[in-house]
């Protein structure tokens, strides 16, 4: 709940809010309105803010713009976790918008139940035609729903491996046998990107911490890698069963991230143009990133200043793009971008917390020891993962000092990484 991605409309009250969500539809100037509301009180959980958002659900008008809004209230009431909307949106498990249906699940499966009625009316969802399974199945895995064991059975050889993955993960967890894991393993490099990122998620459900060499060289983003490291590890951790060393090299690797430690999913079936790598580095499928990245430095070491000029243009809005050109101008070692660097690293938000990684790896590996004392106010970051970059990028510039900055940190991570 406190992602700052959760609060969009930061000038959007509590009150305004719920005075949109209570005005006719009809009545709204902008009626697009009405969805942003109910997305916005997520960011306030109290009685008013629950009740307006309950509201809605038992609203009838079939506006589209209503029905927007009631998919939204069913997700920001899910984040909440209200136990009282659940038989409120109940009805909604037998919409016939397949994405009211998806959100309904999900939201039921954030709440958690153990009404056999509601987990059994979910479950008869799957043989429903055109739903969207992945949900269904790894709801009922997470709510331990064991009479649908047999019936996700047969979608574990789903030609969408998305779903496919997702079953084989809920077998495993609502029978206790992992024997099938290493399947959820090799779709990590699966072509299809919500295979991909639907792996690691099915392995974080697992709790499958021997996954974190595997999800560390995933061609999918970053952050996503991390975060499921990064959870697999203080589950590992909890149990008080976890060596980091054995680790320490995976975070090391997926923290520096270099094209060229990641197993790409794709390829190039002849050298591509400067123009083509430029334009994959934009796409929102990182494992195209990853592979202009790698292309570019293989094919295009001396084409800094082209790469420049697109980022000045295009890649300000881009979070994803942002990244991997400020990584790029590092491993290229673009002395003109260190300027950049520092900016990024210093004076960026939170929304670019992936490109200040990137800014920290990038400076060391430019290797100018006039970064130094940059990198040790990044130490002073509450984000571990910028934390972690600065720290690998000074030992890189032959600085220790990071060790006895962050002696005393809280994160029990930094703290193995240190010692």
């Amino acid at each position: 709940m406190n992602s700052p991605f959760l609060n969009l409309f930061p000038g959007l009250t509590e009150e305004k809010a719920i005075e949109l969500l209570e005005t006719p539809v009809e009545q709204l100037k902008e009626k697009y309105h009405r969805y942003l509301a109910a997305a916005h009180l997520v960011n306030f959980p109290s009685e008013r803010s629950i009740a307006a958002l309950i509201k809605v659900l038992q609203d009838p008008h079939p506006a589209r713009e209503n029905r927007q809004a009631q998919r939204k209230a069913i997700e920001s009431l899910g984040r909440l976790k209200v136990a009282d909307a659940i038989e409120v949106m109940r009805p909604f498990l037998a919409d016939s918008d397949r994405y009211m249906v998806e959100n309904t699940v999900w939201a039921i499966g954030e709440i958690s139940t153990s009404d056999k009625d509601i987990l059994e009316e979910i479950a008869q969802l799957l043989n429903k035609e055109g739903q969207i399974y992945r949900v269904i199945i790894q709801t009922l895995a997470k709510l331990n729903y064991q009479p649908a064991l047999d019936r996700i059975a047969p979608f574990t050889e789903s030609e969408d491996s998305a779903i496919a993955c997702a079953a084989i993960t809920a077998k495993s967890k609502l029978s206790g046998d992992n024997t099938q894991v290493h399947h959820i393993i090799h779709f990590l490099n699966d072509k299809n990107i919500h295979a991909r990122r639907g792996a690691i998620q099915d392995l974080m459900d697992l709790e499958y911490n021997q996954a974190i060499p595997n999800i560390a060289v995933a061609p999918v983003s970053q952050s996503l890698r991390l975060r499921g490291m990064r959870f697999l590890a203080d589950k590992a951790q909890e149990k008080d069963n976890f060596d980091f060393s054995e680790v320490e090299s995976s975070f090391d690797l997926a923290i520096w991230d270099h094209p060229q430690d990641l197993k790409m999913a794709y390829e190039y079936s002849e050298k591509p143009t400067l123009e083509r790598v430029i334009e994959d580095l934009y796409n929102t499928n990182f494992g195209y990133c990853y592979l202009a990245s790698k292309a570019m430095l293989e094919f295009y070491p001396q084409e800094g200043d082209v790469l420049k000029q697109s980022f000045d243009e295009n890649a300000q809005e881009d979070y994803g793009a942002h990244y991997h050109i400020i990584k790029l101008f590092g491993w290229l070692k673009y002395e003109p971008a260190y300027e950049l660097f520092l900016d990024t690293l210093l004076n960026l938000g939170d929304k670019f917390v992936k490109s200040r990684i990137a800014a920290a790896i990038s400076l060391g590996y430019l290797g100018d020891k006039q970064a130094i004392p940059h990198l040790k106010v990044g130490l002073e970051s509450e984000v571990w993962k910028l934390k972690y970059a600065c720290l690998l990028s000074l030992e890189y510039l032959g600085d220790s000092s990071g060790k006895t900055l962050c002696y005393n940190d809280s994160d029990w991570l930094i703290q193995k990484k240190i010692s």
